[in-house]
C-alpha cells in the first residue's frame, strides 16, 4: 500500500507562484507514474500534469502548459508541482495521484492511490 501526502498549498495573488509537494510512503514509487489533478467547487476533477517513471517524461494540460512544471525525486519518494504565473482560474483543491504502472494517464480512474488534497487559492 502507498500513502500520498500533499503539502504546499495556500493563498497567493494572481501572477504569483507556489510549489506543491507530494511524498509517498509505504512502498518505493520509483516505477510508478504520478500525476497532479485538481477540482474546483462544482466542477469535475481534471488532469493538470503527469510524469512517468522517467524524470523527463512530463506532460501537461493545455491550460497550464508553460506555467506549471512537474518533477520527481525518486530518492526522496517525492513529486513536485511548481506553479508560476498563477491565475484565479487555477483555484482548486490539488490532488497527487499514483499509478501502479510506469506509463502515465490523463484519466483519474486509472490511478490507484490518491492524496488528501491541498487547497490552492489565487486572488485577483
Amino acid at each position: 500500500q502507498v500513502q500520498l501526502v500533499e503539502s504546499g498549498g495556500g493563498l497567493v495573488q494572481a501572477g504569483g507562484s507556489l510549489r506543491l509537494s507530494c511524498t509517498a510512503s509505504g512502498r518505493t514509487f520509483s516505477n510508478y507514474a504520478m500525476a497532479w489533478f485538481r477540482q474546483a467547487p462544482g466542477k469535475e476533477r481534471e488532469f493538470v500534469a503527469g510524469l512517468g517513471w522517467s524524470p523527463g517524461s512530463s506532460y501537461y494540460a493545455d491550460s497550464v502548459k508553460g506555467r506549471f512544471t512537474m518533477s520527481r525525486d525518486n530518492a526522496m519518494n517525492t513529486v513536485y508541482l511548481q506553479m508560476d504565473s498563477l491565475k484565479p482560474d487555477d483555484t482548486a483543491v490539488y490532488y497527487c495521484a499514483g499509478r501502479r504502472w510506469s506509463l502515465g494517464s490523463r484519466l483519474p480512474g486509472e490511478y490507484d492511490y490518491w492524496g488528501q488534497g491541498t487547497q490552492v487559492t489565487v486572488s485577483s
